[in-house]
């Protein structure tokens, strides 16, 4: 299975250093490019470069990673493009933008929110991926039908990746009709999260709203439940994230695997674990979001995980309150910092 990752501006070469170690189990790196709406924050907007600086820094940083031979893929994917959704201007900005990065790059795939830039990529740019984004939600072959003229891969609903039915399913409308299926490894979101839709909103206007005189903080509703009551308990149950060491379950579901490594400070880590299909350590730091900081002083140790966990809850009915088996598998993984005993969240 190869893995596509997330690029992420350093000052140092740590990124591309760690990608080209790697290459041999990546088969894309995605990036968000200019000014452009994307699931993250702006590009070019960073503490550490002037906006000139730091795009001077991705150009050259694509540059290895096009002469490594890595394939790379734009993402455009914000939730909300706002007032430029639809204009002509953007649209022209967006053909410009895609051409420079076909010349200087060799820009291989496009991922993306909106069937209109889908539309758009597919009618100017042929030999072009257009893939959907993970957050179209898309977890059914109904629902990918629904865009298929525009797109040629999916990114799975990551609720789904412990659904071996919804699995099965997409993998045979994709194969029955010329599609791929991509899933994303590492999400720490919750599942069916009722506040992702706000977040990602939020998300897209990052810039805007960090220059407002703001009455609230946002960093997300799955922070203020996992912290309270009994519901770090339920943390492994409710959660959909793929363990490096069962990848190999789902070769026969996904045409390859996304890595969040955009924004995580362990992003080199992530990239070794998945590689190697191996880790020892505290678990959600694998993760983005993380959740670590809920479980301080407790850790839960990925090699406690039981074996054949993905097997288990790829088959499992999931009536949850009835079975037990995440919250057990949880509480046998969960140990203090430096101590070797059982961690009870009360």
């Amino acid at each position: 299975m190869l893995f596509s990752v997330g690029y992420q501006l350093c000052r140092d070469d740590r990124f591309t250093d760690t990608v080209l170690l790697f290459k041999d189990h990546i088969g894309e790196v995605y990036f968000a490019y200019g000014d452009f709406k994307n699931g993250r924050n702006i590009s070019v907007q960073s503490d550490m470069f002037s906006p000139e600086d730091a795009a001077k820094k991705q150009e050259r940083d694509l540059y290895i990673l096009k002469e490594a031979g890595l394939r790379l893929n734009l993402l455009l994917n914000g939730n909300c493009y706002g007032d430029e959704a639809l204009s002509r201007e953007f649209f022209l900005r967006l053909g410009d933008t895609a051409e420079h990065l076909k010349e200087e790059f060799g820009l291989a795939a496009v991922t993306t929110t909106s069937p209109v830039i889908a539309k758009f990529i597919k009618n100017n740019f042929t030999d072009t991926e257009i893939r959907a984004s993970v957050n179209m939600e898309i977890g059914t072959p109904l629902a990918a039908d629904y865009i298929s003229d525009h797109f040629d891969s999916f990114y799975m609903k990551r609720e789904f990746n412990r659904d071996r039915g919804k699995l099965e399913a997409m993998r045979k409308w994709c194969d029955e009709n010329g599609k791929k299926l991509f899933g994303l490894a590492n999400s720490g979101c919750l599942n069916f999260c009722s506040a992702r839709t706000f977040h990602d909103n939020l998300v897209s206007h990052e810039r805007e709203i960090s220059q407002k005189d703001n009455a609230y903080d946002f960093s997300g509703q799955c922070h203020t439940w996992l912290e309270g009551g009994d519901n770090k308990r339920l943390w492994l149950q409710v959660t959909n994230f793929i363990r490096p060491e069962e990848v190999s379950v789902y070769e026969k579901y996904f045409d390859g695997l996304k890595l969040a490594t955009r924004v995580s400070r362990s992003f080199s880590s992530i990239i070794r674990a998945y590689a190697s299909g191996s880790y020892s350590g505290n678990l959600p730091d694998l993760l983005e979001p993380s959740h670590a900081g809920s479980f301080y002083p407790a850790v839960i140790e990925n090699k406690k995980i039981p074996v054949g966990f993905a097997e288990k809850v790829l088959g499992c009915d999931k009536n949850c309150r009835a079975c037990g088996y995440c919250e057990k598998a949880q509480d046998s993984a969960t140990v203090i910092l430096d101590q070797e005993v059982l961690y009870a969240f009360k």
